[in-house]
């Protein structure tokens, strides 16, 4: 398998060995789909960056978090739980590694989950969905940074329990 990706830059006149150009760009993927990205401002100071657009270090916690996501939605549906909703508020951790480069040191993935049916799957199960989940990221397989899953683990509170709130 092969995956591309697409990014376009343009100095547009702008002072350059100064170091005062900016950073915005675009990544296009094959479906054509623009995203204006930038480098994040807590690497490089604004008005070089652009706040508002995707950094490469919340690209890399996202596609981790929705990488693991595909794969406990896809291992959830097989074992016959249904799953309502998927959120997650990851959150990477970059700091100097063993080899004293700043490098992603911890990646910490909080999934909230809801299912719904009669077939809720208990604690232990869940947590072994996101064993195997994790086990099959493609993303998650090739960092070097931990990985960490806290799932919440939160009632609907609903006597009734149409559905069920779990990590």
């Amino acid at each position: 398998m092969q995956f591309e990706a697409r990014l376009e830059w343009q100095r547009n006149g702008q002072d350059f060995l100064d170091q005062r150009y900016s950073r915005a760009h675009e990544w296009i993927f094959d479906g054509g789909l623009r995203v204006p990205a930038s480098s994040s401002p807590l690497s490089v100071p604004l008005p070089m960056s652009v706040a508002d657009n995707i950094d490469p270090e919340e690209a890399l916690v996202a596609a981790t978090s929705s990488c693991h996501m595909l794969f406990f939605l896809s291992i959830a549906a097989r074992r016959g739980h249904v799953v309502e909703s998927y959120t997650d508020s990851a959150v990477g951790l970059m700091e100097k590694n063993a080899e004293g480069r700043v490098a992603f040191t911890n990646i910490t993935l909080r999934p909230q989950i809801v299912f719904g049916g009669s077939a809720w799957p208990s604690e232990e199960e869940i947590a072994a969905i996101h064993h195997e989940a994790h086990e099959k990221c493609y993303i998650a397989n090739s960092l070097k940074a931990e990985i960490t899953i806290e799932p919440a683990i939160e009632p609907d509170g609903s006597d009734e329990l149409p559905e069920q709130t779990l990590g």
